[in-house]
This record gives C-alpha cells, sequence and structure tokens, in this order.
C-alpha cells in the first residue's frame, strides 16, 4: 500500500502546527517584535519593499546549486577514479581526509583573499564542505559490490566498461544519493557562511545587514527563505532518487 499520501499529509501537519506554536507563543507571551516577530510581520517583510529579495535570493540559489553541482560533479569523478585504481585510492583518500579536517571558517577568508568578494568564491566555500559526503559514500558504494556478480560478468567476458556500467555503478547508486542528500544540507551552510565572512549580495550578507537596525523580521524572513533554498535542493535531490533507484527497484 502507498504511503506516500499520509506521510506528506503528516508533514505538512507538523509544520502547520510549528507555525500555529510560533504565533501563539509571540501573541500570548507578549514577545517583542525586535526579540521574536510575529509570522505575519516576517511575511510582511517579504513584500514590504525595503530590501531587494529577489536579487539576493537569485544570489544565493547561484551560490548553493552552484557549489552543489560542482561538488557532485568533483566528488563523484574522484570515486571513480579510485575505483579504478587501488593505489591512486590509498594514495588520495588519506590527503582528501587530511584537506575535510580544515575548518571552513578558517578557509573562507583564504579562499576570499584570493578570488576577491563575489559569487565565485562562496561556490567554493560551499563546494569545499559538501564534496567530502559524496566521495567517501561514492566510493564505498563502488567496492561493496557481490563478488559474484563480478565474477560471472568477467566469466562471461566482459569488459570493464560494462562490469563498470552495469554492475558497479548501478550498484553505487543508493550510496551516492545518500551522500548527495549530505552534501545538499552542507551546500547551504557553505554558501551561507561565505556570504557571512565577505560578500555584497545574499541573504545572508542581507542578515547582517538588517542586524544593524534590528530588524528582526526580515532576519526570520531570510532565514526562512534560505530553509526554502535547501528543502529546493534537497527535494531535487530526492526526486531524481526515486526515478533512478527507487522505481528501478520497483519495475525489477
Amino acid at each position: 500500500m502507498n504511503d506516500t499520501p499520509r506521510r506528506y499529509t503528516l508533514a505538512i501537519l507538523a509544520h502547520v502546527l510549528l507555525v500555529a506554536a510560533w504565533y501563539l507563543f509571540v501573541e500570548i507571551g507578549k514577545v517583542p517584535k525586535y526579540v521574536m516577530p510575529s509570522p505575519q510581520a516576517t511575511l510582511g517583510a517579504l513584500f514590504s519593499g525595503n530590501y531587494p529579495w529577489w536579487d539576493n535570493i537569485y544570489v544565493t540559489c547561484v551560490e548553493i546549486f552552484g557549489g552543489y553541482i560542482l561538488a557532485v560533479l568533483v566528488g563523484v569523478g574522484l570515486a571513480l577514479s579510485f575505483s579504478w585504481s587501488r593505489i591512486w585510492e590509498d594514495a588520495m583518500m588519506p590527503l582528501l581526509v587530511s584537506l575535510n579536517m580544515i575548518p571552513k571558517v578558517a578557509l573562507g577568508p583564504l579562499i576570499i583573499v584570493w578570488f576577491s568578494y563575489g559569487m565565485f568564491p562562496n561556490m567554493l566555500i560551499s563546494f569545499s564542505i559538501g564534496v567530502f559526503p559524496i566521495v567517501l559514500t561514492t566510493a564505498r558504494g563502488l567496492r561493496e559490490v557481490e563478488p559474484e556478480l563480478l565474477d560471472l560478468v568477467r566469466s562471461l567476458r566482459g569488459s570493464k566498461w560494462q562490469v563498470f556500467s552495469k554492475i558497479q555503478l548501478p550498484g553505487a547508486l543508493p550510496y551516492i544519493f545518500s551522500g548527495m542528500k549530505v552534501a545538499a544540507v552542507l551546500a547551504v551552510a557553505g554558501a551561507i557562511v561565505g556570504e557571512f565572512l565577505g560578500s555584497e549580495k545574499g541573504l545572508g550578507y542581507l542578515m547582517l545587514q538588517v542586524q544593524v537596525t534590528l530588524d528582526t523580521a526580515a532576519m526570520f524572513m531570510a532565514v526562512i527563505l534560505i530553509t526554502l533554498i535547501g528543502v529546493l535542493l534537497y527535494g531535487l535531490v530526492l526526486l531524481l532518487e526515486h526515478l533512478l533507484v527507487v522505481r528501478d527497484a520497483r519495475v525489477n
């Protein structure tokens, strides 16, 4: 039985209850608006015309999606190269672990010094945070292939490409998407960290600007918009996973 409608209904209900609790907390508790604005005040900040919301949304979207796509391409590419050469993997994987230990907040100022301000440095920060989980999970998925299947294909004189395309890659897809989902969350954090460290546009930059005037409603709205961008990215990954993994599994 398909329980998808029930799951979506429960998810929507949980979000509605959260907004209702937020509203009741502010209204019943008489919380000052500079501490926590009401939901209607937060939504009103989006349409007040005081800030260039859409320009900043565009910049943040480009940084997040650009950094994420780059992380997926590089991460999967590196993992594939590891599956073709064990020596290469033994040499590079410890190096990647060491590089991943570098605090990205500390790396951010250096990236800004090297590439100045703008969207590209923030994309690089987003990429640097999101790439490692993709490399790790994809490499693991490519390794954990049933030996019997490999022996069968090789006994039939299958080429290396056939072994990879018919056995290794399909078997690794769940692992790849597991890393992609983790990276989707990290890519959002990376782009906003970059905007906090140094930027001229973006929702993170806007949050720093409105902090000076204590426009808490605008700050809340920026946080909500960042969250929605992250949810959109995560949802697209889930959709792609459903098309390539879940649906194929049901067909088979």
